[in-house]
């Protein structure tokens, strides 16, 4: 037992970590307010054409299993976790300023590429510290979480706001501006060992991709996950083209943030296994998108934004949960690594596609995003059994 006198610094450390975390999520999240929202709006407002902008949004889902796993597994092999994800964002800033010097498709293409490959790294690191300072500490990753919707939701207003206030061709220096908060906040961030400080060697990387419930999880994630590829590159598009102003439009997203924020707020409340919050979160995405197809009026499309507390919220605290029961501490950042890689995959082809659907049928496009996360919720429920009856052992590694 420790000395009651060691009790006070460690609730104290424990609080700062959090806090400083939680401003590091804000920080981030305010940058993919501004960025998920209305970037696509920059491009078309700059000439670019659909079919480029469905191709230019597929770049970061590309980036995330290609170059990201390596970053990951990098980072966590140098035990240098909190170091790269502060490189990561000082380089974030000074992307996106790049990206916005340029208007032509194929050198956006190639500069947004390049902004992509220290960018998409960010939050898989930042998720792989925070699981770990989850176990070294004890606290809930749901209610630090949280602070990083709730800044997406002040960065996506601010910038609505600005779309009714500025040109549109300036909204890329909003999202610099956020990138350049984000690297500052990056620099209170403090050290954290990995627990253990086990070898995150080879072998556990295979072990990892052996265990057929860890793919369970990220392939069904990916999925449910990746259903949003239209909502999030075209919703802004859609809704600005039936006549909803800027402000109108930041403020449903706001909504559907504000269901997450309270999502992760009331999560240590959870009582169903995470293999059925996911299937939940899976079917409530289902239900989004069939009714999101449908163009309903704004006071019904208020209200299946609220969705997203469900389809998006309650699938990633699924995730996160099922991901610190199943993977070892020393190979976190591993874990996230090939989560974001699978994503990254199906992410790209939903993007890509979706390019097309959309300048096909247009809001029909929403019906085949429900019948991706159908099958993620199918998935993860299928295998449920499996996680139930096969919790992680810290040294197989499955």
């Amino acid at each position: 037992m420790q000395p009651e006198s060691q009790i006070p610094t460690q609730a104290s450390d424990k609080r700062r970590f959090a806090v400083h975390l939680a401003l590091f999520y804000s920080a981030v999240f305010a940058v993919s307010g501004t960025h998920l929202p209305f970037f696509p709006v920059w491009l078309k407002a700059v000439g670019v054409d659909a079919a480029w902008i469905g191709i230019i949004n597929a770049v970061p889902g590309i980036t995330r299993f290609t170059t990201l796993p390596y970053a990951t597994a990098l980072a966590e092999k140098r035990h240098a976790i909190r170091a790269a994800m502060i490189v990561s964002v000082f380089a974030t800033a000074v992307g996106f300023a790049l990206v916005g010097l340029q208007h032509l498709p194929l050198a956006l293409l190639l500069l947004y590429a390049a902004t992509c490959i220290v960018w998409t790294p960010v939050v898989p690191l930042t998720d792989a510290y925070a699981l770990r300072g989850v176990v070294r500490y004890g606290f809930d990753y749901g209610p630090v979480r949280l602070w990083g919707s709730a800044a997406f939701a002040a960065g996506s207003l601010a910038c609505g706001y600005l779309v009714d206030s500025i040109a549109t061709q300036e909204l890329i220096w909003v999202i610099v501006a956020w990138a350049v908060v984000a690297a500052l906040a990056g620099l209170l961030l403090q050290p954290l060992d990995a627990v253990g400080r086990k070898a995150a060697d080879q072998s556990g990387s295979e072990a990892l991709l052996r265990d057929a419930g860890f793919w369970a999880i990220i392939l069904s994630a990916a999925l449910i996950q990746g259903s949003h590829a239209a909502y999030y590159s075209f919703s802004a598009i859609s809704w600005q083209a039936h006549g909803l102003g800027g402000l109108t439009i930041a403020g449903l997203w706001t909504l559907g943030v504000i269901a997450e924020i309270i999502v992760f707020a009331l999560s240590p409340r959870f009582s169903p296994h995470p293999s059925t919050l996911m299937a939940v979160g899976g079917a409530s995405a289902v239900l989004r998108w069939v009714i999101t197809a449908h163009d309903p009026p704004l006071a019904l499309l208020a209200i299946v934004q609220l969705g997203h507390g469900l389809s998006f919220g309650v699938t990633m605290v699924g995730t996160m949960t099922l991901l610190v029961q199943r993977v070892p501490s020393h190979r976190i950042a591993r874990g996230q690594g090939y989560y974001a890689a699978c994503s990254g995959v199906l992410g790209a082809a939903s993007s890509i596609a979706s390019g097309a659907i959309y300048a096909w049928i247009g809001e029909g496009l929403y019906y085949v995003m429900a019948a991706i996360a159908a099958c993620g919720a199918l998935l993860i429920w299928a295998a449920r059994r499996r996680l139930m009856s096969q919790p992680q052992s810290e040294e197989s590694g499955g």
